[in-house]
């Protein structure tokens, strides 16, 4: 292999996303960790949900650290969109028992939560473009050294 080898490339290209989507789901974990306090008295239920959260989160970060598959980055953009959901609920109708924040669109963590769940997704979604478009045209073959004659 030589640097400029199209595996290497590859292979250095999705160890850097990987680490970019551990770190994303380390910071969507944070974020809810931080927030989860006061939700926990305000609207217990919510609380639970950010547990959840923030353990999957742990989860699918590890699984990206450990294989980084398909299914792990699937997984990475569904947990990032559906807090991107939760999020825009809380600002728009309200959740049962908890009408708080309707309009409340530019809370500190919140803002920082979308800034996060949306690089997520969007790396997500730009990692499992690329698989897709690289398992269409198949693998990358360089053709073999034949040794000259003298």
């Amino acid at each position: 292999m030589t640097p400029t080898d199209p595996t290497v490339d590859s292979t250095v290209r999705d160890a850097v996303a990987r680490a970019v989507g551990v770190l994303g789901m380390a910071g969507i974990g944070l974020v809810h960790l931080l927030d989860a306090p006061g939700k926990y008295t305000e609207t217990p239920y919510m609380f639970w949900m950010y547990i959840a959260l923030i353990l999957a989160a742990i989860a699918v970060g590890a699984e990206l650290l450990r294989t980084g598959s398909k299914l792990a980055w699937a997984a990475a953009a569904g947990l990032a969109g559906s807090a991107i959901v939760g999020y825009v609920l809380t600002r728009t109708t309200g959740l049962p028992q908890d009408h708080g924040d309707v309009g409340n669109w530019t809370e500190g963590l919140g803002l920082a939560s979308l800034w996060i769940e949306g690089c997520v997704v969007a790396l997500a979604g730009t990692v499992l473009a690329a698989r897709a478009t690289v398992s269409r045209r198949g693998p990358v073959v360089t053709p073999a050294r034949v040794p000259h004659a003298s």
